[in-house]
């Protein structure tokens, strides 16, 4: 934090020599710095800066609006909420590089066609927002994240409109997110369960430049349009600063959760067959299965009722996962042991099938481990349903 605090204050210093010389020539250039993807979780999807250079003060900085901190108090539970705060950062430009450099991140460098003007309203704009009451915004991680912040400043800078291509083919929120997690599978699943059916709508082209990748091809294309109608465009020049590495070989090694569902889908299925054909009673099974499905549950139910977070609010899958199978688990692992009838088992199986059926034409894209479990499930449920009438039936028969 203090070397944070540092830097601000460097360049709060130079930026009185950089703005003065504004005025005399154009000496500073503006650049969008785009950073390929990286392998943490949280660098999944790139990143975005701002790089400022000055020919005659000398310095070079990158504006950075994707500084968060993990220390924070109850981080965790803001970010879940939806709540979380970012911040702007600045630092030099070569430890900038440096640092995706070591993660093996590709850096692209594409230098704004902007006049002196838009250049001085641009610094001004972004050095305001390292003043102690503009440092923090919220975040939001598809509609006001590091990559539209950026856009934005930019945007406001210029004086006219930036207008950037349109496309015959757009796509949604999750197919774009499927992109960057095709490599980690289970950073995929986490996502599918938690996005509801609005990730699933079509957007459009502003709204696809939340990812940063995205917003580098847009950038490329578009121009900007004066208020007297002249016509530039938008980038001068673009180069690759930083050589990435391909990293992803690795990620593709590990167990996919569809090949664990499969594994879990045939072992349900085989206990069961046993625990009908031998009498057999395997309660503890109905524990796991229920435990995972309730807690799941829990995350979906919290970001579904209390999250501010995009989309999550229009989730099918709180059908199958809600807090329910928790709080009915005594009850049915107590029916189960003692032979008894539950209602609980019959709602489930009524639920269950009805989510099944009718998967294929809710409005979301589940992920693929979502309707095994449910059909896991359905059978755990059906099979206690059948023992008890079979049972009665054999009472009746005596």
């Amino acid at each position: 934090m203090k070397r944070w605090l540092l830097t601000c204050l460097v360049l709060f210093f130079s930026w009185g020599g950089m703005r003065g010389n504004v005025a005399d020539g154009d000496s500073l250039i503006f650049s969008l710095l785009t950073c390929s993807p990286g392998n943490a979780v949280y660098e999944l999807y790139g990143h975005t800066g701002i790089r400022c250079r000055s020919f005659s003060g000398g310095g070079d900085w990158v504006f950075n609006y994707g500084v968060f901190d993990f220390s924070e108090p109850h981080f965790i539970g803001r970010f879940l909420r939806g709540e979380c705060d970012y911040r702007i950062g600045v630092a030099p430009f070569d430890a900038f590089c440096q640092e995706y450099d070591d993660r093996g991140s590709s850096v692209y460098e594409q230098v704004l066609n902007l006049t002196a003007s838009e250049k001085h309203a641009l610094l001004v704009l972004l050095t305001e927002n390292l003043r102690p009451e503009n440092l923090y915004y919220r975040y939001n991680f598809l509609y006001d994240n590091c990559t539209t912040r950026a856009r934005d400043m930019i945007e406001r800078a210029v004086d006219g409109n930036v207008v950037y291509p349109t496309k015959d083919t757009l796509k949604s929120f999750r197919q774009i997110i499927h992109q960057y997690t095709a490599a980690y599978p289970w950073a995929e699943l986490g996502n599918d369960i938690c996005l509801g059916a609005e990730a699933d709508v079509k957007v459009s082209e502003r709204e696809e430049m939340f990812a940063p990748m995205y917003m580098l091809a847009y950038a490329d294309s578009a121009v900007i349009v004066s208020p007297d109608g002249e016509v530039r465009p938008f980038v001068l020049s673009k180069a690759e600063i930083v050589r990435g590495r391909t990293t992803d070989e690795a990620a593709a090694l590990y167990v996919t959760p569809f090949a664990v569902m499969m594994v879990l889908l045939v072992l349900v299925l085989l206990l069961t067959f046993l625990e009908l054909r031998y009498n057999l009673k395997f309660w503890w099974l109905d524990i796991v299965l229920m435990t995972l499905q309730g807690g799941i549950g829990l995350v979906v139910t919290f970001l579904f009722f209390f999250s501010v977070h995009p989309t999550v609010g229009s989730n099918w899958q709180i059908i199958v996962f809600n807090p329910l199978p928790l709080l009915a688990l005594p009850w049915v692992v107590w029916s189960a042991v003692k032979g008894r009838k539950n209602g609980y088992n019959y709602v489930a199986a009524f639920v269950l099938t009805f989510f099944i059926i009718f998967s294929l034409l809710l409005p979301q894209d589940f992920c693929d481990v979502v309707v095994p479990l449910a059909f896991i499930l359905l059978t755990r449920a059906c099979s206690y349903i059948y023992r008890y009438h079979k049972d009665l039936y054999k009472k009746h028969v005596q």
